[in-house]
């Protein structure tokens, strides 16, 4: 599962390059990680939002914890009635440069990033939904891994082409769910030595 993704463009940036206009700049990082503040395509804008939707966790006497973000849905768990409401209504396009996972023994995991060659950014499908406790979320959609990431992880993000985007964002939900893919074009896969876990 995808728990870490850079995104480089400025939210004008990424407006020309979905086609749409720009909502008003926002603090999102190059480093987005869940729970953490990214930008997100949804109605024609660009729009920041928190990556992941909060999800109520209780202690062990009941008491309420804070919500943990929900920052991956997979393709085959969007009918659940966590993931339904939001599939069906509000879809939604995250710019991605590069998207890591870890790789290595547990205790020694490094980060290895996957792009597409010749491209800056990148669409990955996503859902989101306003929400109580953090505002307007966004989660991405995760299908199997393409012969590229297969060796790192088992999963990875639904990555749309150009021509599928409004496929994406307006068609009906059984059209979207057929671009749950793995990606079937190149990627570039860039190995580190940076440990996954930073402190």
């Amino acid at each position: 599962m995808c728990n870490l993704y850079k995104m480089t463009k400025t939210s004008a940036e990424v407006a020309n390059f979905f086609g749409g206009s720009a909502g008003p700049p926002g603090n999102a990082g190059e480093s987005v990680y869940p729970g953490y503040p990214g930008y997100v395509m949804a109605d024609g804008r660009v729009r920041q939002m928190a990556w992941g939707f909060p999800l109520a966790l209780k202690g062990k006497n009941g008491q309420p914890l804070k919500p943990k973000p929900v920052n991956n849905a997979r393709t085959d768990k969007l009918d659940s009635g966590f993931w339904k409401p939001s599939f069906h209504a509000r879809r939604c396009l995250i710019p991605v440069s590069e998207f890591a996972e870890a790789e290595g023994n547990p205790g020694a995991k490094t980060r290895t990033w996957f792009s597409l060659p010749d491209h800056e950014i990148f669409a990955v499908a996503g859902i989101w939904r306003d929400t109580a406790e953090w505002g307007p979320t966004y989660s991405m959609i995760m299908t199997d891994a393409c012969r590229h990431v297969a060796d790192v992880h088992d999963r990875m993000p639904v990555i749309l082409h150009r021509d599928s985007w409004s496929d994406w964002l307006e068609g009906g939900a059984e059209a979207a769910r057929l671009l749950c893919q793995p990606f079937a074009a190149e990627m570039t896969v860039r190995r580190t030595a940076d440990a996954w876990v930073q402190r």
